[in-house]
This record gives structure tokens, C-alpha cells and sequence, in this order.
């Protein structure tokens, strides 16, 4: 063989490898981001040929199934309506998919590898997709609507010890029945006054108040710099960076200690503990604890909220020059929160500070009923020491026993917890209310969106119900 023909041979082995890779890349590796891209129509018309498989609550309640719309094509039904629309989305060929529709979008197809599913394809097989039985508890879930009850805000609760999400509320809700008939979605995404599509516990980002006074003791706890008994001066006007910074009703405190400035959220006590603590380990710890980065749920990134400080839209990083450090400590500052990331903080301190993974996925069943997939809980990381997470239990209890209004509020639930009343409207006495609290059963965050009231008036009853609700009282 001479060498024109063996080079001209070489060429086209080339130009055949390149286009088997081509092929390979679109079909196989690259099919995923391609199917999920909201102009291409076409592996949703496909989809419609599939019997998309159940979602069931925990309980095994149905939230989501297949219906038939004529001989060749299945529409989608939610029979719980508005109940869980946020955490579980909707999937429609005219709108795509949202919530755990689209991030276990493979598995209710009854796709299992891109190979697999791109053969399919090949074949035109129709195929029963996967069943997703959730840690949804409808009781939790329910006993969150009402307490909300219609106003703007979230609730999200968690099993400490797996990270399963009980819980998932968010105000105004959706009815994603019929979402792709006439104007409806539009309607709804267009609202931007009440964002009823948004899911404010995982998209929404809110000053956090009181409640970040919880990671600062951790901070301060774990570190070995102060203990539950370190007293730290509580005098109003106190200087934080240079500008006075004032309590609560400009309260006066001497000598108090960690505990007792905690129970009574002394904002000076807790900015001066920041500021000590500085911006290098305040940061460690927020990371530790999952902020600056999105939360490792199974969500859509694109329903994702990074906590942490922010300028201009933008996450700035845990050392940038623009974070005043003693302000952020105490919730203020450009710090933005999500309920899920307070929630994560409850329930690491619960699980005697191991931080979970979040998950709503429990398992995914086949249509024969073989269990393909189980999701028993991945931890993330320690965020503190066990001894760290049992002084912080113990000091948030006695917030509960002995803080303005809390104690009222959860009479009868034992509950270690924390308040907070975000000021955003100083001049209308408008706040953002939270609560955040734990027992080993459940970890619970509660926010009331820019409402005349507090944190431990009006948050904190929500989660008492929502605790109740799942037996953790």
C-alpha cells in the first residue's frame, strides 16, 4: 500500500471518529442540557407519548400523576392544587417544567442513561416512567398554609438527622392545573407584585435579622474564643465600625453574658462578638454552614438562591472590603437569606452539628414496584463540634423559655428557637419576620414578608403548628 492511499485511509478514519464523537456528544453526553433548553419543543412532544410516572407525598399521598388526552398522548394532573405546586413544579409541553418535576425529570420518563433513552427515541417506544415517592409530610405542608394564612412568606421544615424535607410553603401559591390553558401562566408570571410562581422559600432572599445571631454564637462558641458564660458589654450606642449602633427600643445592658444576650438579642453584644470574630472566620463558618453557594437540593439551579452578602444583585465574596462584618453578624448589613438556608442552620445545630444535605426525593420506583434509587440523606460537612451544637441547643431553649414573646407564643412545645424582626420600612414599621427553631424530630424556618408585626409575635406560632403538626412537640 503506498503512501497517498494510506494517508487518504488515515483522513478518512479521522473525519469518521469526528463525527461518531459528534453524533455521541449530542445524542448521549451533551442530551440532557439540549432536552432542557425551553425553545426545544421536541423532547416534550416526544414526552407526552410517556406515561410520566407518580409523585406521592411521604404518607403516599398523590401530588402528581399521568392522565390520559387521547389514544397517543398523556396530559399531567395535581390533585392536591396549590398544596405543594412549588415543591413539586409542573411539567407541560407548552411551558416546559419547573420543581422536582424537571430535576427528576429522567427518572419520571423512564429514562436511565442517555444511551438508553437516545435508542428509545430510535425506536419510537412510548414507555411507563418512574414513580417518586417524596419526603413531603401533608400534614407539615398543610399545617404551613395555614399558618401563613395568605400572607407573603415561606416555611420550610426538616428532618435534622437525614435532611428530608418535610415542608415547603410559599406564599402566594399557584394551582398548576390547567397552567398551559389560555393566558393563565402568563398572568401568574407577570404578577410581579405578588410572584405567585416564585417559590420564596428557596428563590427569595431576605434580611435575616436576629435569627444570623445563631451563627455568630456558633462562630464564637466553636472557635474557643468566648463560651456560653463570656459577658461582653450590651451598652446602647455602642460603635461598630465606626458608626453608633443601638438595641432594640435603644435598650441599655451592662456586663451580660452570651446566653443572656442571646435570649434578649443584644444587637451590640453579638456586632461587637462579629467584629472580633472578623470577616475570615465569620466566613468560614457561613460557608460551613452552606451559605455563598446554592443549596445542594434536588431543584432546578434556576430556583436557587445563594445566601450570603450581596451588592447589586451580585453574592460578594466572605472577605470583600464592602462587608461590615459586626452588622452582618447581627442579620443587617447587604446580608440576603433563603428560609431553606435558615432551615439548614436549625437542623444542624439539631443534628449535633453535622450539616444534611436537603432532599425532597425519598426513592424512585419502577413501574414493577423495584425500588431503583433510595436517598437516605448525604452529609455535607461538620460544621462544629457536638459539644458547640449542644451549648448552642441550650442557650436557644432558653430564648424560647424567656424571650419577649416567644415564651407566649410556643407555650405548651418544646422548642429551642430564635426571633428575628428584619427592619425594611423603619418609618411604616414594616418588618420581615422569622422564626427559626428545632427539637430532634424537626427543624423549622418561618418568614413573614413586610407585615406590621415580629418575629416571635408572628412567625414563631407557625412553626409551633408546623412542629405539632409533625409530632416533634
Amino acid at each position: 500500500m503506498n503512501t497517498p492511499i494510506i494517508r487518504l485511509y488515515a483522513f478518512f478514519t479521522v473525519l469518521f471518529g469526528v463525527l461518531v464523537f459528534a453524533t455521541s456528544w449530542w445524542s448521549v453526553f451533551a442530551a440532557k442540557d439540549l432536552r432542557e433548553k425551553t425553545a426545544n419543543r421536541r423532547p416534550l412532544l416526544a414526552e407526552e407519548r410517556i406515561k410520566r410516572g407518580t409523585i406521592r407525598a411521604a404518607d403516599g399521598k398523590v401530588l402528581a400523576r399521568s392522565v390520559p388526552i387521547d389514544d397517543e398522548r398523556y396530559g399531567r394532573r395535581y390533585p392536591t392544587d396549590e398544596q405543594f405546586a412549588h415543591a413539586v413544579g409542573y411539567s407541560f409541553t407548552k411551558l416546559g417544567r419547573s420543581g422536582l418535576e424537571q430535576f427528576r425529570n429522567d427518572p419520571l420518563t423512564g429514562r436511565r442513561t442517555e444511551l438508553i433513552g437516545a435508542v428509545d427515541s430510535l425506536l419510537g417506544e412510548r414507555g411507563v416512567g418512574d414513580s417518586i415517592r417524596t419526603t413531603l409530610d401533608p400534614k407539615a405542608q398543610q399545617a404551613a398554609i395555614e399558618g401563613l394564612a395568605g400572607r407573603k412568606g415561606a416555611v420550610v421544615a426538616i428532618e435534622p438527622e437525614s435532611g428530608g424535607v418535610l415542608a415547603m410553603a410559599s406564599t402566594p401559591s399557584y394551582d398548576p392545573n390547567g397552567l398551559d390553558q389560555g393566558d393563565k401562566f402568563r398572568r401568574l408570571a407577570t404578577d410581579e407584585q405578588n410572584s405567585p410562581i416564585v417559590n420564596r422559600a428557596t428563590q427569595s432572599g431576605y434580611p435575616p435579622g436576629s435569627t444570623m445571631k445563631v451563627v455568630t454564637a456558633v462562630a464564637a462558641i466553636d472557635t474557643g474564643r468566648y463560651e456560653p458564660t463570656s459577658t461582653v458589654s450590651g451598652e446602647n450606642g455602642k460603635e461598630i465600625s465606626g458608626v453608633p449602633l443601638n438595641n432594640f427600643g435603644n435598650e441599655d445592658y451592662g456586663s451580660i453574658t452570651l446566653t443572656e444576650a442571646l435570649t434578649n438579642s443584644v444587637n451590640t453584644v453579638w456586632a461587637e462578638v462579629g467584629e472580633k470574630l472578623g470577616k475570615d472566620t465569620m466566613g468560614d463558618y457561613m460557608t460551613k454552614f452552606g451559605f455563598y453557594k446554592q443549596p445542594p437540593i434536588d431543584l432546578p439551579a434556576d430556583q436557587l438562591l445563594a445566601s450570603g452578602e450581596r451588592s447589586k444583585g451580585r453574592l460578594l465574596s466572605p472577605s470583600s472590603p464592602q462587608i461590615d462584618v459586626g452588622r452582618m453578624a447581627i442579620g443587617q448589613d447587604k446580608l440576603l437569606v433563603t428560609p431553606l438556608q435558615m432551615a439548614t442552620v436549625a437542623a444542624t445545630i439539631s443534628n449535633g452539628g453535622v450539616r444534611m444535605e436537603p432532599h425532597i426525593t425519598q426513592k424512585i420506583v419502577d413501574p414493577d414496584g423495584r425500588t431503583q434509587d433510595e436517598f437516605d440523606g448525604e452529609r455535607a460537612e461538620r460544621v462544629m463540634k457536638t459539644g458547640t451544637a449542644r451549648d448552642l441547643t441550650a442557650m436557644m431553649k432558653n430564648v424560647v423559655k424567656e424571650g419577649t414573646g416567644t415564651a407566649a407564643a410556643l407555650e405548651g412545645v418544646e422548642l429551642a428557637g430564635k426571633t428575628g424582626t428584619a427592619e425594611v420600612d423603619v418609618e411604616r414599621n414594616i418588618n420581615d419576620a422569622w422564626f427559626i427553631g428545632f427539637t430532634n424530630e424537626v427543624a423549622v424556618a418561618v418568614v413573614l414578608e413586610r407585615i406590621d408585626g415580629t418575629g416571635g409575635v408572628d412567625a414563631a406560632p407557625i412553626a409551633k403548628s408546623v412542629v405539632e403538626a409533625v409530632g416533634g412537640g
